[in-house]
């Protein structure tokens, strides 16, 4: 982290400042909540971890409210928490039950909560840049100042519907953000085994659109350009590439080894993982009471706790709800 000024920490208000760090926290006792109830079999479910990436939509969604649209991936649920779906109802919806934001029909990789502004989590390689893309088209000709949040792995930066998606959205100027969780591999591979392309922020500033590269760890970098890009979106300046550089530390999903990555970077990388790291950052630079940041720790894991009993409890949806929510009745399909 940078030094933080006399008075503040980087710059960023004290209370936004705590807020990140809240956010973080919940991301991170969740994910372990999870994983501890996988590896005991208390759940089961498909999961991808996304220890080591939190700081990214804790910044980011620092400057959205909850009518801006964000659109995440499989590996999304930092972004659901972060964006604000209430954590019981995900919970329940990553298990299945009635409860969850979809009725348990979505689960863990098709999540979507419109009341957060939580509007797509898609199991399609870069299909959701297209889906923002239309969510933002629609801001701009309902004349509304609704910023669109796209999350997605640098592995997505190979689709093609990715390049379509970023060329409209410069061609049109619109109102999104596209987010690139950099984390270094596209599923087992790495980024510099499928492109030689240093950086991926030069490759779609030449769409004509804003771009920069952004230490994804770091609390105050992430926050100030995210904040410079959802400006920019909001007030009809188009949209802005950021490619922020993180690590994942875990598998690819729950279960995964992580053989295919050098053992010495992933033990750097676990060193210095960011929610620990933000931790004392907070209270060495930035003047921050311990008792503060612990009190928060202790609220996150009361209510982290309290949503994973609810969902444990809820049912799971009655078979009637099978014909529920559907484009068509099966009794409307011709035989």
């Amino acid at each position: 982290m940078p030094p933080a000024p006399e008075g503040g920490t980087a710059g960023l208000p004290a209370g936004t400042a705590l807020a990140i760090f809240e956010t973080m926290a919940t991301i991170r006792c969740l994910e372990n909540r999870i994983t501890r109830g996988l590896k005991a079999g208390e759940f089961r479910m498909v999961f991808y971890p996304v220890r080591g990436q939190e700081v990214i939509p804790a910044a980011v969604s620092a400057h959205l409210g909850p009518d801006d649209y964000m659109v995440t991936t499989y590996r999304g649920m930092h972004d659901c928490v972060a964006k604000g779906v209430p954590l019981t109802e995900l919970m329940a919806e990553m298990l299945g039950k009635v409860t969850g934001t979809s009725k348990g029909k979505g689960g863990p990789m098709h999540l979507s909560d419109p009341r957060s502004g939580l509007m797509v989590t898609t199991g399609v390689v870069g299909g959701g840049l297209p889906i923002a893309v239309g969510l933002a088209l629609s801001a701009a000709m309902r004349g509304t100042d609704q910023v669109t949040v796209v999350n997605f792995g640098d592995g997505a930066t190979s689709i093609g519907a990715t390049h379509e998606a970023a060329n409209l959205a410069a061609l049109w100027q619109l109102p999104v953000v596209f987010v690139c969780q950099h984390n270094g591999y596209g599923e087992h591979t790495a980024f510099s085994d499928f492109t030689r392309t240093a950086r991926l922020a030069d490759r779609f500033a030449a769409y004509g659109m804003a771009a920069a590269t952004v230490d994804g760890n770091s609390v105050p970098d992430m926050y100030w350009a995210a904040g410079e890009a959802v400006d920019r979106a909001r007030s009809g300046g188009g949209p802005t590439f950021l490619e922020c550089l993180t690590f994942r530390l875990e598998g690819h999903s729950f279960g995964a080894t992580t053989g295919y990555v050098d053992p010495g970077r992933l033990a750097a990388a676990r060193a210095a993982e960011p929610v620990g790291r933000y931790r004392a950052w907070l209270i060495s630079d930035g003047g921050v009471d311990e008792a503060a940041v612990a009190a928060i720790e202790t609220e996150v894991a009361e209510a982290v706790e309290a949503a994973v009993e609810a969902a444990v409890a809820a049912d799971p949806p009655d078979l009637d709800e099978l014909q529920t929510d559907v484009f068509s009745s099966i009794e409307a399909v011709p035989r």
